[in-house]
């Protein structure tokens, strides 16, 4: 299959997914979040707002600069979370790491997100985006 189809067949499944779902789902994914962001090793994070694209295709990362990670590009997402507390199950979404490859490279590079200033709207974009990952997979294997 080209890479181009396969790329193509990603896409619809994700807008297959999203749009399937609530608008509630949706929304904080397109509308975003503030993040502190690091690229692979870097020790210097920036403040970037996080938000998927109108066209759903690519995670949009803008701050001093603007990066764009296609969602077909992306290996593994892991959500990062905080306050839990022994046997009270109260976690709240922290962060997240994805891995993954940038166009023209086979190496899987690392963006690690952590909340910034709201905390709430961060959270809500990370929980979304999360929901959508694991819809997306699990139509993936039907």
């Amino acid at each position: 299959m080209s890479s181009l189809i396969y790329v193509e067949n990603v896409v619809k499944c994700i807008n297959k997914t999203f749009h399937s779902q609530p608008y509630s789902l949706l929304q904080p994914c397109i509308v975003g979040g503030t993040f502190l962001v690091k690229v692979d090793s870097s020790e210097k994070s920036e403040t970037m707002v996080c938000r998927l694209s109108n066209n759903h295709r690519y995670l949009f990362l803008d701050g001093e600069s603007h990066f764009e990670v296609e969602l077909s590009r992306i290996s593994s997402m892991q959500v990062l979370t905080e306050g839990s507390t022994p046997g009270g199950c109260s976690l709240r979404a922290s962060g997240m790491v994805l891995q993954y490859k940038p166009p023209g490279s086979q190496n899987l590079q690392q963006l690690h997100m952590d909340t910034a200033d709201d905390k709430r709207v961060a959270s809500a974009w990370l929980a979304a985006m999360h929901k959508a990952a694991k819809l997306l997979y699990e139509s993936r294997d039907q």
